[in-house]
């Protein structure tokens, strides 16, 4: 039994054990090996602590980050930066894609020098409600401090120097402002989503949908905005049953998952739209590198990002909401081109009441 050097539990003296702790804690030696390791760790990875101790700790903890990347290779403790004493707390995977908080602190023989001994520790990331909420208010406030000092800036100028500016710097300056202003809007729309979503509030205001028709809009609207028409490719199999759903929540979805292909993809983004058991399912396309299998579980969730990724994160996730709020369901996988594809499906029928 592990006890900490110098803690006394109480009037007794009873020495305090690594096991009376909270969190999980694993500590490995100079070589990497495991040298403790608790109960609560043996709680939240499953591995017993006799089949931990003695091993590497790359083996009894197996940690990827949300990129999918082997999370050990990338921090590299024994060999990277000397002059590193600690990585605060982040969220990583398990190999059975369980979520979880890792901390570690970095003890060395002397300042900068040889790594002696490493201390990991480890929480539930579920029960970690503050942590959500710190996040989406880190990365709200993150994604709107460009906008919003670009709008100050801009209106700041124009109000001070108009009568010395040319049309043409007024009119981009302008664009920019406007530009801005849609982005901030649509972050706006994006939390309330989330916080819909999350409480179950979400309305779903039904009405028959001719579904190749919104799938058109959807990629007229992005020929209008400036891509090529040749980027793109619908094509309708089958006969469709009538399907009733809501056309807004239903271009939010499309308008998402398109701009995913086009931004995130390469070649022609194609969107197959073909009746389904019950409903109709749309696929949506791109002939880029794809998502690697091992990320293929954390696409749907908040704040998810590949290194190639930028925005909040928070739009597959809400595109997950509202399809899953028609009763519809998502997936993600390999398309036959090579890229990515997203596929849902909806059900058909008329809603109780109309």
């Amino acid at each position: 039994m592990w006890e900490v050097d110098g803690a006394s539990g109480g009037p007794g003296g009873a020495p305090l054990h690594a096991d009376d702790l909270p969190d999980g804690v694993v500590a490995a030696d100079a070589r990497g090996r495991v040298v403790l390791f608790n109960a609560q760790a043996a709680h939240l990875t499953g591995t017993l602590a006799r089949a931990a101790l003695g091993r590497d700790f790359r083996e009894v903890l197996p940690l990827v980050g949300p990129d999918g990347h082997d999370w050990w290779e990338a921090s590299d403790p024994y060999g990277g930066d000397r002059d590193r004493v600690r990585q605060t707390e982040r969220a990583l995977y398990l190999p059975d894609d369980r979520e979880i908080l890792v901390a570690a602190r970095y003890v060395r023989a002397r300042p900068g020098g040889d790594l002696i001994r490493l201390v990991i520790t480890l929480r539930d990331a579920a029960t970690s409600a503050d942590r959500s909420r710190a996040d989406l208010v880190s990365e709200v406030a993150h994604e709107l401090r460009s906008p919003l000092t670009s709008v100050k800036g801009f209106t700041s100028t124009l109000l001070t120097k108009w009568e010395r500016l040319t049309d043409k710097q007024k009119l981009f300056m302008l664009e920019t402002v406007n530009a801005d202003a849609d982005r901030v809007t649509r972050l706006i729309h994006d939390l309330l989503d989330v916080s819909r979503i999350e409480s179950g509030r979400l309305e779903v205001r039904r009405q028959v949908v001719d579904l190749p028709d919104a799938v058109r809009r959807v990629v007229a609207g992005r020929v209008a905005a400036g891509e090529p028409e040749e980027r793109f490719r619908v094509e309708t199999r089958g006969e469709l049953p009538q399907m009733w759903l809501d056309s807004d929540k239903l271009g939010q979805i499309l308008s998402n998952l398109v701009e995913n292909g086009v931004r995130h993809g390469a070649g022609t983004v194609s969107v197959v739209i073909e009746p389904c058991e019950g409903g109709a399912a749309v696929s949506v396309r791109d002939e880029g590198q794809g998502i690697a299998p091992e990320t293929i579980p954390r696409v749907f969730r908040q704040f998810w990002r590949s290194k190639h990724r930028s925005g909040t994160g928070l739009g597959l996730f809400i595109v997950k909401g509202l399809v899953e709020a028609h009763g519809g369901t998502i997936t993600v996988g390999r398309a036959p081109s090579g890229g990515a594809e997203f596929r849902f499906t909806m059900p058909a029928g008329t809603p109780e009441f109309v």
